[in-house]
């Protein structure tokens, strides 16, 4: 096992511990050790195997104890056995926005609450907020909580869908009755969250190909299996679906089952416009729903069926019916950017404030990913919970940041870290006066502590924006998929101002984030603002974020020319410079 999955459990067992009602200093200890582990700088496993474990300070005897038995064995029996000592219930609490394990620790032990639907019978009968430390506010915020929960309760983030999906979509690539598969749905449309997991496959043998699908690791139940169509529950609690057509079908169903309701209804009636029915089955020659072969205009691709409706070839993630016809028509549709144009990010944390990594594990790991630059932009000191760093510590890192430049230099190796900050927007002003972010190459000016009032927040993002040091705004609205709602801002008036100061907009990418939505990027484009793809990376393993925010991104229309970390390095450092 890992440094971070080891780092997870630790973490995991002190909060389990705290819904326990234990010692803080007991549950403290694992939150701690969990830091500790995650900072290492050389593999764990080997320091486990030469038993220096103990030697590193902060990891007392249990700790060392229970870090090789999860190191060597994979497993924790005393994380086993905790975690059947809880309730289920209290454990299932923790998901609802805002609710932490002290919360639920005092509920449990007053009121007797051990599970969702008895903290609500508890908030809607006013006991919940006479408990010391709770209140009206606290136990309406709940009651959000719960409600938000349910609406989310069958949905799922993009990037957890397409970490169940893909090993499965290769199994079936491989599968030898398989002639086409991919996926398609939601999933293939690159929509921030999705209900369940489209499959579709073309076969002559389709029993062969389901008997494959419902075999396959990581199913926890078997739904629905049939001669063409399966339905299970993965690991996670993601449905997914597999249909199995024959290969002449297979552009039809898969262009019906991958657009959404809108987009579909527009391209069954170009079909009937042009004395034509299409349908799952196929593109017909007929003015009457049919499935007959000798109808069938034949289409060996998308391409062709959208050729066969005049229309250029729309890419998946582009069929919502959200002006992708009128584009389409005049063979006008943008190149949209590739994962593979990004040569780096200009948003990422490192171990100064609440990332993972140090600035030369960063370096090392970002040139070997082949990029070409990665700026460090870590929490100013406002952020206190991240550790926000002050004029003092900033001014440090960027020598120290440097140094590790020159050194890199030195070598012939042309990756280069930047040096930045991400600034909070506070009431009146930003975080750091003009003399610090002058000194800086990124500045990203990001509100954390957001007001309840549309315009205030409104009128911080714009001020911010005309901060001639500042080059980009953070995550625009806040929200946290599944977990929280955007904040109030007026984008549009937001976007307006960028426009007019060449403030760069980010698409930040972290799996819960994904913000600015990809709705709002068809204005900004129409304003001619420009989109920076930030993994947000808070340690190395997020660069791959880059791939969620590409697909995104193409989402939203955006060509590699709007999209300003596609630049290779010495153009970009002119931007960052005028």
């Amino acid at each position: 096992m890992d440094k971070d999955k080891v780092a997870e459990i630790l973490v995991e067992i002190g909060t389990l511990l705290e819904l326990k009602g234990e010692n803080p200093f007991k549950t403290r200890a694992y939150s701690n050790g969990a830091r500790i582990i995650e900072g290492l700088s050389e593999p764990l496993a080997t320091i486990v195997k030469e038993k220096r474990l103990g030697q590193i300070k902060g990891i007392g005897e249990a700790l060392e104890q229970k870090i090789t038995e999860l190191v060597e064995t994979g497993k924790l029996k005393y994380y086993e056995e905790l975690k059947t000592s809880i309730p289920p219930g209290l454990i299932e609490m923790l998901q609802i926005s805002g609710l932490g394990p002290k919360k639920i620790q005092a509920m449990h032990k007053q009121l007797g609450i051990d599970s969702i639907e008895k903290l609500e019978a508890a908030c809607k009968a006013g006991k919940v907020a006479e408990l010391a430390g709770f209140g009206e506010k606290t136990q309406a915020n709940i009651l959000e909580g719960i409600a938000l929960k349910r609406t989310y309760a069958s949905k799922h983030l993009l990037s957890d869908a397409w970490l169940a999906a893909e090993p499965l979509l290769e199994s079936l690539r491989q599968q030898p009755d398989v002639i086409r598969c991919s996926t398609a749905g939601s999933l293939r449309r690159f929509k921030e969250v999705i209900g369940d997991i489209d499959f579709l496959a073309s076969s002559k043998n389709p029993v062969a190909v389901i008997d494959f699908f419902v075999s396959q690791p990581g199913m926890v139940k078997v739904l629905a299996k049939g001669e063409t169509k399966a339905s299970v529950i993965l690991e996670g609690g993601i449905q997914s679906d597999l249909r199995v057509v024959s290969d002449a079908e297979f552009p039809f169903a898969l262009a019906y089952f991958t657009g959404s309701k809108e987009h579909n209804i527009v391209m069954r009636q170009r079909a009937i416009q042009r004395g034509l029915r299409l349908n799952e089955y196929g593109l017909f020659k007929s003015k009457e729903e049919t499935r007959d072969p000798k109808l069938l205009v034949s289409c060996r691709t998308e391409e062709e069926i959208f050729a066969a409706l005049d229309l250029a070839f729309v890419p998946p993630e582009l069929r919502e019916d959200h002006g992708e016809f009128a584009s389409a028509e005049q063979n006008a549709l943008p190149k949209l950017v590739e994962w593979s144009d990004l040569k780096g990010a200009l948003h990422n944390h490192s171990n100064w404030s609440d990332g993972h990594n140090t600035l030369e594990e960063i370096a090392e790991f970002m040139d070997g990913l082949g990029l070409e630059y990665w700026a460090i932009t870590d929490h100013s000191k406002a952020s206190y919970q991240a550790n926000g760093l002050d004029a003092k510590r900033v001014r440090e890192q960027i020598k120290e940041i440097g140094r590790i430049n020159e050194k890199f230099a030195a070598a012939g190796r042309g990756f280069r870290l930047l040096t930045g900050s991400e600034v909070d927007i506070l009431k009146d002003r930003l975080d750091f006066e003009d003399d610090i972010l002058a000194e800086l190459e990124v500045v990203v000016a990001s509100l954390h502590v957001p007001s309840n009032s549309e315009a205030e927040n409104t009128k911080r993002l714009i001020r911010a924006a005309e901060n001639p040091h500042v080059h980009i705004l953070g995550h625009l609205t806040g929200r946290l998929l599944l977990e929280r709602e955007p904040y109030p801002v007026n984008v549009p008036a937001v976007i307006d101002a960028c426009a007019a100061t060449g403030t760069w907009i980010e698409l930040n990418c972290n799996p819960y984030r994904l913000d600015l939505d990809w709705r709002h990027w068809a204005y900004a484009r129409e304003k001619g603002g420009k989109c920076v793809i930030n993994s947000d990376a808070h340690r190395n393993a997020h660069a791959g974020f880059l791939r969620l925010g590409a697909g995104v991104a193409r989402k939203g229309g955006l060509s590699k020319k709007a999209v300003v970390n596609t630049l290779p390095l010495a153009e970009l450092r002119l931007e960052l410079a005028n």
